[in-house]
């Protein structure tokens, strides 16, 4: 009689593009805490190990609406996942629509985001942390 191997362990999926928010360019900038308003997006793709930076300037300064485009953005973008301090209401229920996963977070910079998220130390946000507005 044969024994069948044992079947492989089961990891945690890691989605390939995540989306992070924040004020600089690079993997030590500052993670953003805000979400609709951040200054930039830096879209990480986990299994290359690259990045890129987008501008969120159209809603730096918008008077409603900007966390419902961003999050729009974030989808277009590829992002499979968000992590971010804070997510407001309206966002968190476009986000959700796209099947975009959120992570709240008060990492310090991107990288240590990215580590957090990478490692299984964040929470799947399971609604909005902020009134809408918030600044």
């Amino acid at each position: 009689m044969s024994r069948l191997a044992p079947p492989p362990p089961i990891k945690r999926k890691d989605f390939m593009k995540i989306a992070l928010t924040t004020s600089g360019k690079d993997l030590n900038a500052p993670l953003d805490s805000r979400f609709g308003r951040a200054p930039q997006f830096l879209i990480y793709d986990l299994e290359a190990g690259t990045f890129e930076v987008v501008d969120n300037d159209q809603n730096l300064n918008a008077s409603q609406g900007a966390g419902i485009q961003s999050a729009q953005n974030i989808a277009r973008l590829g992002a499979k996942a968000l992590v971010t301090g804070h997510c407001g209401p309206k966002a968190f229920r476009v986000l959700q629509a796209a099947g975009i996963k959120i992570y709240n977070t008060s990492a310090a910079t991107v990288a240590e985001a990215i580590d957090q998220y990478r490692t299984g130390k964040l929470t799947e946000a399971a609604a909005a942390d902020v009134e809408g507005h918030w600044t």
